[in-house]
């Protein structure tokens, strides 16, 4: 070969290199993730203090869908700064199915059977995805982790995999993104005015034997009221003691199977003796006058105005009721005149425990976001706005110099801002006038534990410590894989039944039903009603699939 032609050919393969280089650099302009744009910002997360948390923005402007639940407390605003900010950190906006909260979920579900429903699902808790699983209106999201790097490191980072398999559908994949929480913020409990208490030497019950002591002496010195009245229909009481007692109950009563974890499967615990337990000492707490019958039945609005004018001194709540009712309580008992304390949550005959609740309501995606040519882009978006830190800093405290500043490193409101009274002279309100720490973006108590504690105040931080130091997390159920046809036979099942026990569970504690007398017709009641071949069901699917879940 002569040296002209070795010049030629080495020259072109230089050509054939550098139009290589040139072409990679460039990359595909269209997506809103190019070779060159995402290579800058794994080299910039790479760099920075947390190399995992990849920020994501398109290098061109994208729209996606989103069903959107309108809050009445904070109703929807074309020109809230939250959107403006979502724009400027993604360059995607948001077209919003704005639907109000109240009809939310019987709207979700015509639109996802209509196969009209937005790209983006919100609002959907853990369980709610399951009617739509086998229609294929929603996405098995589980396909897709591996291009969510920050939803993966969460799961991983603070070991949420058993309560991420909870989720898994007969297929062994997953259909809802749940919002995720670093640390467990028990948020319901009981509230006691604690200067009643103080003036009449009673110690603050930690467990529910001692609340019934206390009931009694409050009795004995104020024969003229009960002491407990109750709201949400006792759903959240029963909801929180029933895992102390062994069972589930109140807003957790689900199918009425309950997980055994030392045999490995599932029974129906409404007819356990545990079960009993739980109901002979609510009904007795009614029996003496200790507890408000109406606490089952009553509105909301008539158990708080008892508690705040002084009529009862004990009620569920959580860290924004306690906050409306010490607000409605200074009008009605005057600032000063009383003292309100949430307690730690009851210890019971199975000791101080409740469920790991580190799993929230969180996303189901359309079917048909598949086909958007920028589909890729969505789940990067999803994933950095709902899942990374700084996605959730945003939607939690806005934009720093106009909703927030640091300050010693600590997040703190503008001076004209508030939120939770956390800065009670602010005139404008995080939620109303800027759009963001709404419920539809952000969770409460969510995320990294820091910025779930930066939202807190003093107070509930450290009565989310003393929870958490003091209470024992149960390990999440394993799911029942059922396929369709076997999920319709058992809803066929626990419907009508779990209404039953609703039923009884309500005359058993007030009393129009005896414990006693009745139990035992109770419990072939719920024989007759389908509860064994319920459960029977239940454990021949479990053992069946269970081999699916690891």
């Amino acid at each position: 070969m002569s040296k002209n032609v070795k010049r030629l050919l080495s020259f072109l393969l230089v050509v054939v290199l550098a139009v290589g280089v040139l072409l990679a650099g460039c990359g595909n302009k269209n997506s809103s993730s190019s070779s060159s744009n995402t290579s800058k910002q794994e080299q910039t997360a790479t760099n920075s203090k947390d190399p995992q948390n990849l920020h994501f923005k398109s290098d061109k402007p994208l729209e996606f869908t989103m069903l959107y639940s309108d809050h009445p407390n904070y109703p929807y605003k074309e020109d809230w700064l939250l959107w403006k900010a979502i724009k400027d950190a993604t360059n995607v906006t948001l077209k919003l199915t704005i639907v109000p909260m109240s009809d939310y979920t019987q709207k979700r579900s015509l639109l996802i059977s209509s196969g009209q429903a937005p790209e983006i699902i919100t609002k959907t808790y853990p369980g709610q995805e399951v009617p739509f699983v086998s229609s294929g209106a929603i996405l098995p999201i589980s396909d897709y982790i591996d291009q969510m790097p920050n939803f993966s490191r969460e799961v991983k980072e603070w070991g949420l995999q058993d309560l991420i398999n909870s989720l898994k559908q007969a297929d062994g994949k997953f259909y809802v993104l749940p919002g995720l929480h670093e640390i467990n913020v028990p948020d319901y409990a009981l509230a006691i005015r604690q200067d009643i208490f103080d003036k009449n030497n009673i110690p603050v019950p930690k467990s529910w034997d001692e609340l019934e002591s206390a009931l009694k002496k409050l009795k004995e010195i104020y024969p003229n009221i009960t002491p407990f009245s109750d709201r949400w229909q006792g759903n959240a009481l029963l909801n929180v003691a029933a895992p102390t007692f062994g069972v589930a109950g109140g807003w957790g009563a689900g199918t009425g199977m309950y997980y055994y974890r030392d045999k490995d499967e599932f029974g129906f615990y409404p007819a356990t003796d545990d079960y009993k337990n739980m109901l002979t000492y609510f009904n007795k707490l009614v029996k003496e006058g200790l507890l408000d019958p109406a606490s089952f039945t009553q509105s909301d609005d008539q158990a708080v105005q008892k508690f705040v004018t002084g009529k009862s001194f004990v009620i569920m709540t959580n860290t924004q009721e306690i906050e409306r009712m010490k607000t409605q309580m200074d009008q009605t008992l005057g600032k000063g005149n009383y003292k309100v304390t949430r307690i730690l949550p009851l210890a019971g005959p199975k000791g101080a425990v409740m469920p790991d609740s580190r799993l929230e309501n969180g996303i189901m995606i359309s079917a048909k976001a598949k086909e958007d040519p920028n589909f890729p882009q969505l789940l990067k978006f999803v994933d950095w706005l709902w899942y990374s830190e700084a996605g959730q800093t945003l939607t939690k405290w806005g934009v720093e110099g106009v909703t927030y500043q640091k300050v010693n490193g600590k997040f703190q409101l503008m001076p004209d801002v508030n939120y939770m009274n956390l800065n009670p002279s602010g005139t404008k309100n995080l939620q109303k006038d800027y759009g963001f720490s709404g419920g539809v973006f952000c969770l409460l108590y969510g995320g990294p534990k820091d910025l779930a504690e930066s939202i807190m105040t003093e107070e509930v931080k450290n009565y989310t410590n003393e929870v958490n130091n003091t209470f024992k997390y149960l390990p999440p159920a394993p799911p029942v894989l059922f396929n369709e046809s076997q999920r319709e036979q058992a809803n066929m099942l626990s419907q009508p039944l779990m209404d039953y026990v609703s039923q009884m569970t309500l005359k058993f504690i007030t009393g129009v039903a005896s414990i006693d007398k009745d139990w035992d017709s109770y419990v072939q009641q719920c024989k007759s009603k389908g509860s064994d071949q319920l459960t029977k069901l239940t454990n021949d699917v479990y053992k069946s699939t269970k081999d699916k879940i690891k």
